[in-house]
């Protein structure tokens, strides 16, 4: 502040009393958390300070560039405390980055004292009985996030003293916003944390609680999320003592949306074998039902099979899935790509199903593609063919130990970091 404050400015009171009044406003406001009633009491004890017939915080509010209309700016001006405007002339004030007073000085960083706004170009009419303007910008962390205006209806009203006090309470300001802020962030994390809790406990209750049980077969299944809540899916349900039914998926996104949608996959999948529908029309159906559903960017790559114990055959159809991986029992290994697109993306897809024989000795691996496109160090995905030496290295392991080796030669691939997308195995072992 300059070394004296002028006196007509708040008659009666001294540089003293005008820095005590500063402190106590900032004591005040520095208490509540409420950024509404923090404003509020600031231009409520601004008028002891600096008289004005009208004044405003306008808060920048500013959204992601991609969301906004083409020709449309994505910053603008809102009033969160004001005093003295009428409410039609406020409402019809939509002020943007660069536009009049305050958009000059959000965008400059540099106060305005304007004696006589009739000759001043920048200033955009708000309020007709406005002679004088004083405008400081608010700027917590480098950046400007709002402004500070005040009105009067005198010209020459507002002096160099006057916007060193009103740049003083904009500081002053500006760390009860961002404190503020950062409390409500704190608030939304919390509840974006109970949110996923929740989410990631219906997807562990979406997932079987342990390992199917077919007469010459070991199979299991797991999934290693990256997050929370995975896109990842499997799932099994026994159709007979004899046959049962298996499903490995991958949703598009992640996090809580990705649930819902994998609870929907499940829901439909699980309807369609009750009522015993071949592999290709329940993927077709469910594909419809998904096209209805969901957002267009939405999709679900998917391996829905049925597993006939006794004849030692896989009925599958593929929609879009990672090819399953087959080592027979001399030790060849090939990738069975045969589908079609992934569900949700086009509402008459037709679905084909395919017959694997699987003789005893034979493995299955089905996975998802968080496997294979692990990256190591140098940015080289873990691919194929390693998987296959990896499944041939370790097959003499039980299913379930076989896929936490698998899972251990990922995390060595990329140095202990895990694969940046979801993992998930579904082993079938045919016994010898």
């Amino acid at each position: 502040m300059t070394e004296q404050v002028r006196e007509a400015v708040a008659p009666g009171l001294t540089t003293i009393d005008k820095l005590r009044m500063l402190l106590d406003i900032t004591q005040k406001i520095s208490r509540s958390l409420d950024l509404q009633e923090v404003l509020n009491q600031v231009m409520d004890t601004l008028d002891s300070l600096i008289p004005y017939d009208a004044a405003g915080i306008f808060v920048l509010e500013c959204v992601d560039k991609d969301l906004v209309p083409e020709g449309e700016e994505p910053c603008s001006f809102k009033s969160e405390a004001v005093r003295g405007y009428d409410i039609d002339e406020l409402s019809e004030l939509h002020l943007k980055l660069g536009e009049g007073f305050i958009g000059h000085v959000a965008m400059t960083r540099e106060p305005i004292i304007s004696p006589d706004v009739t000759h001043n170009p920048v200033y955009v009419n708000a309020r007709d009985r406005t002679r004088s303007e004083m405008v400081a910008p608010i700027i917590s962390n480098d950046e400007v996030i709002g402004v500070f205006d005040l009105e009067s209806d005198q010209f020459d009203a507002y002096s160099k003293d006057d916007l060193d006090v009103l740049m003083l309470l904009a500081a002053q300001v500006a760390i009860i916003i961002e404190k503020v802020m950062l409390h409500d962030q704190l608030i939304e994390k919390k509840r974006l944390e109970g949110q996923l809790e929740v989410a990631r406990q219906v997807q562990l209750e979406l997932l079987p609680a342990g390992d199917p049980e077919l007469s010459g077969y070991d199979i299991s299944a797991y999934n290693f999320p990256t997050e929370e809540v995975s896109g990842d899916y499997y799932d099994w349900v026994s159709i007979y003592e004899d046959q049962i039914a298996i499903v490995i998926a991958d949703v598009s996104g992640k996090g809580v949306p990705a649930a819902l949608l994998m609870a929907f996959l499940r829901a439909s999948l699980r309807a369609a074998t009750h009522i015993g529908y071949s592999t290709r029309i329940s993927m077709a159906k469910v594909n419809y039902l998904l096209w209805e559903s969901i957002e267009r960017n939405q999709f679900v790559t998917a391996f829905y099979g049925i597993l006939d114990g006794p004849n030692r055959t896989l009925s599958y159809s593929n929609a879009g899935h990672s090819p399953v991986l087959l080592v027979e029992a001399n030790g060849e290994h090939r990738y069975i790509d045969r589908g079609n697109v992934p569900l949700g993306m086009f509402r008459d897809t037709r679905y084909h199903e395919y017959y694997l024989s699987l003789e005893p000795g034979d493995l299955l691996v089905l996975y998802t593609d968080g496997v294979t496109e692990a990256n190591n160090a140098s940015g080289e995905e873990f691919g194929r063919e390693r998987l296959a030496e990896a499944v041939k290295a370790h097959s003499s392991l039980s299913a379930r130990d076989l896929i936490a080796s698998l899972q251990r030669e990922v995390l060595n691939w990329t140095d202990g970091l895990g694969a940046g997308d979801d993992v998930t195995f579904f082993v079938i072992k045919a016994l010898k």
